[in-house]
């Protein structure tokens, strides 16, 4: 009977060994050869591999071997099901592969094998339907919708600690979706964050009943937040929170007693916004093609007339604007200061005039508490050249400035300004408050354009 004590001793001792002991599981597991773990995860099928790399940065290595994702690849997807070299099957799995295997950079089969089986051919149809109002795919939110694709934030400190956080909220409207993430206590203080990371993911089914489901992640935006600090505007705050503009489309709600964060809110434009969210890979951004219009010689003044323009003003709830204006040009001897100047709604035309239909204002809610900020909204911007292909897009927070003289003398009320630039262009929209009619009406949009974004675009010299 000893021996049996001898032994039961031994392992409640092993039992209550501490966890960073050599002998420890974890450690164990990192000192086994690669080979020898290439191997066990080779009897893994693709949901399992895929699962089982969200483990550890370890497991994540090996489970995206490229090695394995191309057996699994030739195995369900390839028309030759089988491999060219069978014999390399017995050997070591990091030799198997052929010379393309090899030189793939890490995890191209993997990302090879989720190409296949989400079925591109299928949701590119879909977004082969054009609006020809936008001029941007008209099913884009239901085709994000059927492939279950969500996004997430990763959010890292100066401290070297990462988290990620789920979606809290999504809101989509014409031409963009407005993403939310209000998590309380779990966001850091703002000065303590470093980096931002956005992923667009689509979520895998797994017959895994009660695990939580990974995703094939979409790297769309990485922001280093040190860098942005000088360029940082505050374009608006309510009596509870400071909305700071990081860059467009970006906006981290503070605080205004404290330096914690209460939100984080991106807006997306639906250019491309699919191919963002699902073709990248983890480290690297989708990277979108480029599409030139035909040379032409003969138009003098080619790339300086046929755009359209579709603008959208919203906030986090509802549509505020929404205008469609075609047939914009400028002519070559009105360009000035490096700049074309598209005018869609003329301040000495009164017909051209537009009623907004709400108050400038953007509603945000944070756990239990929410409010409004006045004079800040988001505007959605789509310019289309004459072959009526995307030349601008964008989605972004704006503000709306008192201006100090009236811009129209046609209207008796306070005259404001949105003014948003970037290093695609500038948009300029005038507006006047009618004080008995308690709304806004928008009396100027101008949209310029750098010329020399005209100039690469279509091949020019102006």
């Amino acid at each position: 009977m000893a021996a049996p004590k001898a032994v039961t001793s031994r392992v409640r001792a092993s039992k209550r060994a501490d966890k960073s002991s050599p002998a420890s599981s974890h450690n164990f597991m990192e000192r086994l050869p690669s080979e020898v773990l290439i191997k066990i995860l080779s009897y893994l099928d693709a949901s399992a591999l895929f699962t089982i790399s969200h483990v550890n940065k370890l497991f994540y290595q090996f489970a995206s071997d490229n090695a394995l994702w191309n057996k699994i690849y030739i195995a369900k997807f390839s028309k030759n099901k089988k491999p060219k070299h069978a014999s390399c099957l017995d050997e070591p799995l990091r030799k198997m592969g052929t010379v393309e295997v090899r030189d793939r950079p890490a995890g191209y089969w993997k990302w090879r094998c989720f190409r296949a089986a989400r079925g591109t051919n299928k949701w590119q149809k879909h977004l082969g339907l054009i609006s020809c109002h936008t001029g941007l795919p008209s099913q884009t939110e239901q085709v994000l919708r059927n492939l279950h694709v969500t996004w997430e934030l990763e959010v890292s400190v100066k401290s070297g600690h990462e988290s990620t956080h789920e979606l809290s909220c999504s809101q989509f409207c014409e031409t963009a979706v407005t993403l939310w993430w209000s998590v309380g206590d779990c966001l850091p203080s703002y000065q303590q964050i470093s980096t931002l990371q956005l992923h667009g993911v689509r979520r895998i089914a797994l017959n895994c009943p009660g695990l939580k489901k990974p995703g094939w992640r979409s790297l769309m935006t990485k922001l280093d937040i040190q860098t942005l600090t000088k360029s940082t505007q505050v374009i608006g705050q309510d009596r509870l929170v400071e909305l700071k503009l990081l860059q467009p489309g970006i906006i981290i709600g503070v605080w205004r007693d404290q330096c914690s964060v209460a939100f984080i809110m991106f807006t997306l434009h639906f250019h491309r916004l699919v191919e963002r969210s699902v073709e990248g890979s983890s480290v690297c951004p989708y990277v979108e093609p480029t599409v030139k219009p035909p040379f032409d010689d003969i138009d003098l003044e080619y790339g300086l007339h046929g755009y359209q323009l579709h603008i959208v003003l919203h906030d986090t709830v509802c549509k505020i604007m929404s205008g469609s204006f075609s047939q914009l040009f400028c002519r070559r001897t009105q360009i000035c200061d490096g700049l074309i100047q598209l005018t869609a709604i003329n301040r000495t035309d009164l017909s051209q005039h537009t009623l907004l239909s709400g108050d400038i204002t953007l509603p945000w809610r944070c756990e239990a508490l929410q409010g409004a900020v006045q004079n800040c909204c988001i505007m959605s911007l789509t310019l289309l050249d004459e072959f009526k292909k995307p030349f601008w897009c964008v989605s972004s927070p704006v503000s709306m400035m008192l201006e100090k003289a009236p811009v129209s003398y046609d209207y008796d009320g306070e005259h404001f300004l949105i003014h948003y630039q970037d290093s695609d262009g500038q948009v300029k929209m005038e507006l006047v408050w009618m004080k008995e009619q308690k709304q806004f009406f928008l009396v100027s949009l101008v949209v310029c354009v750098p010329v020399c974004k005209v100039n690469r675009h279509f091949g020019r010299d102006y």
